[in-house]
């Protein structure tokens, strides 16, 4: 090689590396109005906005780098640090696709992207402005009553139900610790869901995607985080409508709270579907194992005399737990047999199978374990000091202690209107000696602040030592606007940690939040 060409190349050399190198270390201006990233190291890049149709705060990136490199994407938040969204990938890789969830609406999103290679070298970092649409009209919104005390930027999944007109399709929410919606469907073009009803909870999978029933399609959908469908359950054709909830179980079966269609009761069966075949593999037809004419709970007793609106799977024993508005919680084995009741022991007597329901209630018993013998208690026309039973409950789980979680509504508590709170409960069952202790609520103390007669869920937070009380159709105090709540708190002490308000654009929609799940798909 010649001196020329030498020196040539030198300088070349020379000039590419103070080119890598001023890149590198320019400081971007956050408000930032590019509409590409601009890493040497970029062969080629594509971005499209909400790529679906169907999930408006979301994005996907595509980008070719010449060498393998790894990437930390960040969706930069409206209030600090604290708000940003950041994903981080460790795989190395020369074509990236990142999904981008967590924009903000009506907004100059700002999106950083940093690439290392192997060798651990920050390549450096570049932004781009990706500008979105306003919230559609029929989400509602939030006002933060008290700020997350740990200062950290959580995420509530909002199966949204306060609509501004009923013929459009729900479109379930999540907002974070300001305030802000941060994500959301819109199915109102969808070819098949545009009607759609997710009143019974949209939820995650144990693969990480959403599922959820829906009763307009009588369907049962997995999607992704965009909304685009991936999996259906159809159950047309099998005699049953889904309502209210669905529950994948350890072995990714699913069961279902269901109408028999052919029958003139509702809501009084509950179906097991194989998740591979898609075919009904047990059935549990509360008409038999319950007791259809127990009228103490609801007088004027009706077709839906028992109203499921909760099912939970019990691993240790394959047993399942119902909760059944107009009755109480009972536990079922697969052969339909009422293992225990959680209920007032008021209007008890035989199942439509000749089984006498009385020996299957549960006793309470006071803080000392002792068993209480009030027989007003025991009946649910007074309330222990110890001990309230359950009205008209939803969302009942089991935690992995064993205990028993539910919302505890408190309609017609103590069989009258008088007493308007509803409650976070969680309690301690003993099948052996057949008895229930009440272990700690919260939401008496709130009175008709957070009284929701219907829908509404509790959570726990194992990783926060939380629990998320969600009263999802609050009615407006001296006819105010209705609205719902999410009041998290510690546990045990009850101490408010973060409480927002969430106001539905219609004021007149008696239900707001149907569930409320505190999640993490934005933020991993």
């Amino acid at each position: 090689m010649s001196t020329k060409t030498l020196a040539f190349v030198l300088v070349l050399f020379a000039s590419l590396s103070a080119c890598k190198k001023e890149q590198k270390d320019v400081i971007y201006d956050r408000k930032t109005t590019a509409t590409e990233f601009s890493q040497f190291e970029i062969q080629s890049q594509k971005l499209v906005l909400n790529p679906s149709g169907y999930a408006p705060l979301t994005a996907q990136i595509n980008i070719q780098t010449i060498f393998e490199t790894r990437a930390v994407v960040r969706v930069v938040g409206k209030n600090g640090p604290a708000s940003d969204i950041v994903k981080e990938y460790n795989e190395y890789t020369s074509n990236h696709i990142f999904p981008i969830m967590g924009l903000y609406a009506d907004y100059d999103n700002i999106i950083e992207l940093t690439l290392y290679d192997k060798k651990g070298k920050d390549l450096g970092t570049s932004a781009i402005t990706l500008k979105t649409d306003k919230l559609i009209a029929n989400l509602p919104k939030m006002k933060i009553n008290v700020p997350s005390a740990g200062g950290d930027n959580e995420f509530f999944l909002v199966s949204y139900l306060g609509l501004a007109m009923s013929s459009n399709p729900h479109s379930p929410f999540a907002f974070d610790s300001y305030g802000d919606i941060r994500w959301f469907l819109d199915y109102s073009n969808h070819p098949k869901l545009k009607k759609v009803r997710i009143e019974n909870g949209l939820e995650v999978l144990r693969n990480g995607n959403l599922y959820f029933g829906d009763g307009i399609s009588n369907a049962i959908y997995e999607i992704n985080y965009f909304g685009e469908v991936l999996n259906t359950w159809e159950l047309n054709g099998t005699g049953y409508k889904v309502h209210h909830h669905v529950l994948e179980k350890p072995d990714g079966n699913f069961l279902l709270s269901v109408h028999n269609v052919a029958i003139a009761t509702v809501e009084d069966h509950v179906i097991e579907i194989n998740r591979n075949s898609k075919q009904v593999s047990n059935v549990w037809d509360l008409r038999q194992s319950l007791q259809m004419d127990r009228g103490a709970m609801v007088p004027d007793i009706d077709s839906d005399w028992v109203h499921v609106n909760s099912v939970e799977y019990s691993a240790k024993d394959n047993c399942i737990l119902i909760s059944g508005r107009h009755q109480g919680v009972a536990k079922l084995d697969y052969s339909n047999n009422v293992k225990w009741i959680m209920s007032p022991h008021r209007g008890w007597n035989k199942a439509g199978n000749g089984v006498d329901l009385r020996g299957k209630l549960l006793y309470p018993l006071d803080k000392g374990y002792k068993r209480i013998t009030d027989t007003a208690v025991l009946s649910g026309a007074v309330n222990h000091k110890d001990f309230e039973w359950n009205w008209y409950q939803h969302a009942t789980v089991i935690q992995p202690n064993g205990n028993l979680t539910m919302f505890d509504n408190g309609e017609t508590r103590n069989f009258t209107d008088a007493q308007k709170y509803s409650r976070a409960l969680e309690v301690e069952i003993d099948e052996v000696n057949m008895t229930v202790k009440q272990v700690w609520q919260y939401g008496k103390e709130r009175g008709a602040e957070t009284w929701s007669k219907y829908i509404s869920d509790v959570d726990y937070d194992y990783a926060h030592g939380t629990v998320v009380f969600a009263p999802g159709g609050v009615l407006g105090i001296n006819g105010g606007q209705n609205y719902s709540k999410v009041v998290e708190v510690s546990a045990y002490s009850s101490n408010v940690v973060f409480e927002a308000t969430i106001y539905p654009p219609n004021p007149k929609a008696v239900v707001v939040a149907h569930r409320v799940e505190k999640v993490h798909f934005l933020n991993k």
